[in-house]
């Protein structure tokens, strides 16, 4: 399994914005960096914790996981 993802931040004008390279549509903006951070790993949970519900509302009844290395 995955322990870890990317993140690739800058600053734009008065903005931190930032996303995280491995989930399309996990990005943030926020006033500070350290917000930014924290606003990304929340917002990467949410979208895995989506992500997991989904698939596994799609597999039905039976179904195995798998830990899946690229």
């Amino acid at each position: 399994m995955q322990t870890g993802y990317t993140a690739a931040i800058k600053r734009d004008g008065e903005w931190w914005i930032g996303w995280i390279e491995e989930i399309p549509g996990v990005n943030c903006q926020e006033a500070t960096r350290e917000a930014l951070i924290e606003s990304l790993r929340s917002t990467l949970a949410e979208a895995i914790e989506l992500n997991r519900e989904q698939a596994r509302a799609t597999a039905g009844q039976e179904f195995e996981e798998l830990a899946i290395a690229p």
